[in-house]
């Protein structure tokens, strides 16, 4: 009897029409902040290898957790789950893999957000960084664990919890049982994360969709994953391979992380390596190929990249119960405030750009000495 209703539920589930968990909301005005030139303006096609893959990096990840945002109870937050993959990846990816990986809460995101950024019934994944600006920071998912609801959700137990955006909601720690006079209470300073820029890959009336696919690798090779919309409807039964069916619409419903690309030696097609948030019982340990520079799933059409500005990679020691912190505290708003030690990230555009800069000066000095 359990298993035929078991059999029951996935014939349910998977015959269930899929949520269009794209929206733009209104209060996401500033779709970029760009700086620093874009990868693609100094990255020639040569330039950049014919593989990479951010999981697989001579043998070693540089990849961030997997997630799901069906857990504990549907939620349609893949964009965010998208974006701040992505971002997370970036951060792990400046600290070249080391240390322990800093991982954001997207919980936050949906407390927070649902102006700019969105809800469990969709949000845009430029809108999670322009929040994250906006507000200053983003603090570590060990502040705000993911429940998979926000204000309007009325899955599982999200009626019953608060999710406004609020201090005790940004970051909290509950120290002992409420029945032997415990609470869960806010912290004034916590580990977090910041956005320098982020922007989308343009694309111009000129440009063919091979053109945008080297704007993408060349994005994605210098500076880490991005995120972009997709058509999720052929993702749903995936078992592997490359998808490349030029029938499969273009009209998006979801946003999933580009983490990697490559060339497939028997068939010669070039192929997108997307990691969704649907788990690793999905797809390939929650990865899919997906061909590359045809607009496959209206893949290559929004996508959006973005540049940390600081984490955090060193605490000031506090009391089990949050209330009391050592290190330094300085005054701040007539409030004691004490601020953990960040790194700053550096871009590699700026590296990349100086080091071009460098070559083309060596060449020129050697033809005037000649």
């Amino acid at each position: 009897m359990k298993f035929a209703l078991l059999t029951l539920s996935a014939i349910t589930a998977a015959n269930a029409e899929y949520f269009n968990e794209i929206k733009v909301m209104e209060g996401h005005a500033k779709k970029m902040h760009v700086v620093n030139p874009l990868p693609h303006t100094y990255l020639m096609k040569e330039e950049i290898p014919e593989n990479w893959n951010w999981d697989n990096v001579d043998g070693k990840s540089y990849l961030t957790k997997h997630l799901n945002q069906h857990i504990p109870h549907y939620c349609g937050s893949c964009w965010a789950h998208g974006a701040i993959s992505a971002l997370a990846d970036r951060i792990k990816i400046a600290r070249q893999g080391q240390g322990h990986d800093i991982n954001l809460s997207i919980q936050w995101v949906l407390n927070c957000g649902s102006d700019k950024a969105g809800s469990c019934h969709g949000g845009y994944h430029t809108g999670v960084y322009e929040l994250i600006q906006d507000f200053g920071y983003i603090p570590f998912d060990t502040c705000q664990p993911y429940l998979a609801c926000s204000a309007e959700s009325k899955e599982g137990f999200c009626e019953h919890i608060d999710t406004s955006c609020s201090a005790v909601n940004t970051c909290r720690t509950c120290s002992g049982f409420s029945d032997s006079g415990g609470d869960c209470v806010e912290l004034d300073y916590f580990p977090n994360a910041t956005v320098a820029e982020y922007g989308e890959i343009e694309t111009h009336w000129t440009d063919t969709w091979e053109d945008v696919a080297h704007k993408i690798r060349a994005e994605i090779y210098a500076r880490g994953p991005v995120a972009c919309t997709i058509n999720a409807d052929p993702l749903r039964d995936y078992e592997g391979g490359i998808i490349d069916d030029d029938s499969a619409s273009t009209s998006t419903n979801h946003i999933v992380s580009i983490v990697g690309y490559g060339k497939d030696e028997e068939t010669g097609k070039d192929y997108w390596i997307i990691r969704n948030s649907w788990g690793e019982y999905w797809g390939d340990m929650g990865f899919a190929k997906v061909v590359a520079g045809k607009n496959m799933l209206g893949m290559e059409a929004n996508v959006a990249w973005v540049t940390p500005g600081s984490y955090t990679v060193e605490n000031v020691p506090c009391s089990e119960d949050g209330q009391i912190c050592g290190g330094q505290a300085q005054t701040h708003g007539g409030k004691l405030v004490r601020t953990f030690h960040g790194e700053s990230y550096v871009d590699p555009s700026v590296k990349f750009i100086a080091q071009k800069v460098a070559a083309a000066k060596a060449k020129l000095a050697a033809r005037t000495h000649n």
